[in-house]
């Protein structure tokens, strides 16, 4: 039995523009593991992009897609799973993915995060309503800083590169492993 194993599934989230993506292949790829990204899984299973499946059928339409895909991925066993940005800020779809796995918080500060999704035309969540895209993003951060508080692994992505990101997740896996911990 490999080290990493001993966790069903590794699973990263956070807020959007942190890297969830890229740091997920690159984990699978340290692993040996069926890399998932929620987001294109659910696009490439509705034909159409999120953005489009928010302007015609809304946010609440997109989140029981992203909870119905939580419940379905928690089931599977050996894959590394990005999420969505708000997909584990309901608690059903924390404690369903809890259950299969190792969860791992992203976080990087704003101003990276503005750096590197701010002009992105394909975000619905920071599509313009009366306060700017920068303000909007900075609001939905704190919006969802308690439900990401209660992740109880974290690791700031603001000063790392994806490679850097991705070691450090093996080495905690490969730690709370070692210790015995799920």
């Amino acid at each position: 039995m490999s080290e990493f194993e001993f966790y069903k599934n590794i699973i990263l989230t956070g807020f959007m523009g942190t890297g969830k993506s890229t740091i997920g292949r690159l984990v699978a790829a340290e692993l040996g593991r069926e890399f998932v990204d929620m987001d294109t899984l659910i696009e490439q299973r509705e034909g159409r992009p999120i953005a489009r499946i928010f302007a015609e059928n809304g946010e609440p339409y997109f989140r029981q897609l992203e909870a119905g895909l939580c419940r379905e991925l928690a089931a599977r066993e050996g894959l590394v799973i990005a999420t969505g940005g708000g997909a584990l800020v309901t608690e059903a779809n924390l404690r369903v993915m809890e259950s299969s796995g190792l969860v791992i918080c992203l976080d990087c500060d704003p101003a990276t995060l503005w750096q590197r999704i701010g002009q992105s035309e394909d975000r619905p969540m920071l599509a313009e309503r009366d306060e700017g895209r920068f303000t909007r993003l900075a609001a939905l951060l704190e919006q969802r800083a308690p439900a990401y508080a209660r992740i109880k692994h974290h690791l700031d992505v603001t000063h790392l590169s994806p490679e850097e990101a991705a070691q450090r997740i093996c080495e905690l896996a490969n730690e709370r492993m070692a210790n015995g911990v799920p």
